[in-house]
């Protein structure tokens, strides 16, 4: 597994997530989208299994700053420049990426790990 996890120091499911993989003894690594924004290669590879509209936090301060209910935006371009627009944690191994706290999946990577 080469798990990352992105996120940041105070997202509560952040923490919940490393906790999980912690108890584990699997190693990660923790991107704190706070002060080191995704590639964009790392997006492209999470949208394999996540959707755009899944990844944006539209209850975020920046979602609401940048009023971006209202506006026609590129949905990408938004979340690179923006890393706090992202809902976090989102949580990858290879091309497998998940958003929010989902250890059910997380069990499953786990248990094909093994195998």
């Amino acid at each position: 597994m080469n798990l990352q996890i992105f996120g940041t120091k105070k997202c509560k499911d952040s923490k919940k997530a490393q906790l999980y993989f912690q108890e584990r003894r699997i190693p990660f690594q923790f991107i704190n989208l706070q002060e080191k924004e995704m590639s964009k290669g790392e997006l492209k590879s999470i949208l394999g299994s996540v959707s755009l509209d899944d990844l944006i936090d539209t209850s975020s301060k920046v979602y609401e700053d940048k009023n971006l209910k209202y506006m026609l935006y590129n949905k990408e371009e938004a979340l690179l420049e923006n890393p706090l627009l992202f809902k976090t944690p989102v949580v990858r191994d290879g091309k497998k990426a998940t958003v929010g706290y989902v250890p059910d999946v997380w069990k499953q990577w786990i248990e094909q790990s093994k195998k």
